[in-house]
């Protein structure tokens, strides 16, 4: 096959891409046999009046390839595809001791499948519910403000990426990224996500995506117990022997994968205790903002804005805060999406985004987060936790302790009032909202810096920061607050060799995909060791 690289087709075009691709070529298209699309991007930078444009990488099967490829010798943008490299995964032979897989987010979803696999016959153990029951427990949550401390947002199949906007978006290239996207497809996932360069599946689809592959696991082999608490790790001359799960029942194995999410605040607390070497490390907390779904739009991509053939616009917002030294910057953008109630601790309040994979709620909205460092607790490994439990015990208070969010205007918290009650977009956080002053709510520094950034993005692009757009408050899980230290070799901690901390919890991804990526890696490099 031919690669074409930077086929550049205007955003309203309807012509079919197979003879996009045949003109590029200067071919009949009943020269051309088949076109793959390898990647996807829209540019919408509309400078000096050129139109918004999708830009294409294609893989297009010809007749006579190799005497199209010598008419184009010397243009860049065509060349030879290159060869698919699949992944490899041989299958081992049985073991006496499972490998144990604590965590059914995205990094102990794809460890537990690459293990299945190899034929050793993983067991997962999820401290929270199944998929469906989980969502049951989150819908009521959110409807009632009834808290289920072991399923919610944060705890359960699939993990947090479950209720988000499931982008799966990474700054890796990693080949094996290719796998992970494919088992998706398998799931369930729309094809599309192959291609596009910022695709995403909706929480709605990925809902049933995690269940298909928990299906798939079991059917390699593999066995996934919920409602399974790992409450203890046993270490026995520096390896993994091992675990203890739900206070009462042992389990012997040589390899653990610690996909604990960010969240687990209880397993930190347990593995701080058993010994292991842990990190404090930087996250980020602020607060929720969101607009008409319409003015995002039109920000991005002008007078284009409302075409059927451009997607939901989103955006990404950086500003550097000379005056406090830390930086500021959108995170987890949910084009047509909602807030959502996140917390995991009773008597606290979290916030997060979701979208659905239509984004068709109307409203976009964002956090806006400012960087906190190990510093400002006290450089203490667990001081992060701490730090956050103080910031989500004050919004639910200032939210009048029934799960109500605080809300308040850009314009008030810029300001110190309150009197704004009338959004530009009415707040979608359930349970409900209560007007409160969000200066009260985070660090005085991070309120000084996210001021100083709205204010910049405000003269930026009118409207982003306008008077009457509403900020949520708080947002402070952004990332996980320590590290579990690990061979950058071996994926092994440092303190016990066969336990692998792996994906977010663990302090080494950020997203879906980087944690499903980490999860991966950390398997592979297990078959490795005991072959």
């Amino acid at each position: 096959m031919i690669r074409v690289k930077n086929l550049r087709v205007p955003y309203d075009s309807v012509q079919p891409i197979e003879e996009l691709a045949a003109e590029r070529l200067k071919q009949s298209p009943c020269a051309v046999h088949g076109v793959i699309v390898v990647h996807q991007s829209l540019d919408a930078r509309r400078r000096h009046g050129a139109p918004l444009a999708f830009v294409y990488i294609l893989d297009v099967a010809v007749e006579n390839e190799r005497h199209v490829l010598a008419q184009f010798r010397k243009d860049a943008d065509i060349l030879p595809a290159p060869p698919a490299k699949p992944l490899v995964i041989a299958t081992v032979g049985a073991r006496t001791l499972r490998p144990i897989v604590v965590g059914f987010g995205p990094a102990g979803i794809f460890a537990a499948w690459v293990l299945a696999r190899a034929g050793l016959a993983p067991l997962v153990l999820e401290r929270g519910q199944d998929v469906d029951r989980r969502t049951q427990d989150v819908a009521r949550f959110w409807q009632t403000g009834t808290l289920d401390p072991a399923s919610n947002v944060q705890f359960g199949e699939g993990g947090a990426g479950t209720f988000s906007d499931g982008k799966l978006t990474a700054r890796s290239n990693d080949s094996r990224m290719r796998e992970i996207i494919e088992a998706f497809i398998q799931a369930g996932a729309p094809e599309e996500i192959r291609y596009l360069q910022k695709p995403h599946i909706g929480t709605d689809i990925l809902r049933h995506v995690v269940k298909h592959l928990r299906m798939e696991i079991i059917r390699m082999g593999g066995e996934v117990r919920f409602c399974a608490q790992v409450t203890d790790v046993e270490l026995q001359a520096g390896s993994i022997a091992a675990v203890v799960v739900n206070g009462t029942e042992r389990i012997l194995t040589d390899a653990v994968f610690l996909g604990i999410g960010h969240s687990a605040r209880d397993t930190y607390e347990m593995l701080h205790a058993s010994g292991l070497v842990m990190e404090p490390k930087a996250f980020a907390v602020g607060l929720r903002i969101e607009h008409p779904q319409e003015f995002i739009d039109t920000m991005q991509y002008g007078d284009a804005a409302g075409s059927p053939h451009l997607p939901t616009a989103d955006y990404a917002m950086t500003y550097r805060d000379s005056t406090g030294g830390r930086g500021v910057y959108s995170f987890c953008m949910c084009p047509g999406g909602l807030v959502v109630a996140a917390a995991s601790e009773e008597h606290r309040l979290v916030t997060n985004g979701m979208s659905n994979y239509r984004r068709n709620s109307g409203v976009a909205n964002s956090a806006l987060l400012v960087q906190v460092v190990p510093a400002d607790w006290g450089r203490d490994v667990l001081g992060g936790i701490r730090f956050q439990r103080e910031l989500e015990t004050r919004a639910y208070r200032l939210g009048g302790g029934d799960y109500r969010a605080p809300v308040q205007s850009v314009g008030d918290f810029l300001t110190g009032q309150t009197n704004t009650r009338d959004f530009v977009v009415s707040p979608t956080y359930q349970p409900g909202v209560a007007v409160a002053d969000l200066r009260e709510l985070l660090p005085a520094e991070c309120t000084s810096s996210l001021a100083r950034a709205l204010t910049f993005w405000e003269s930026r692009m009118p409207g982003f920061g306008g008077v009457d757009v509403p900020l949520t408050g708080v947002e402070s899980r952004s990332s996980a607050p320590c590290r579990l230290v690990r061979n950058t070799a071996t994926m092994e901690s440092v303190s016990a060799a066969g336990l692998y901390p792996i994906g977010e919890g663990a302090g080494y991804a950020g997203g879906i995909m980087s944690a499903g990526l980490d999860g991966m890696k950390a398997a592979l490099a297990f078959l490795d060791k005991i072959k």
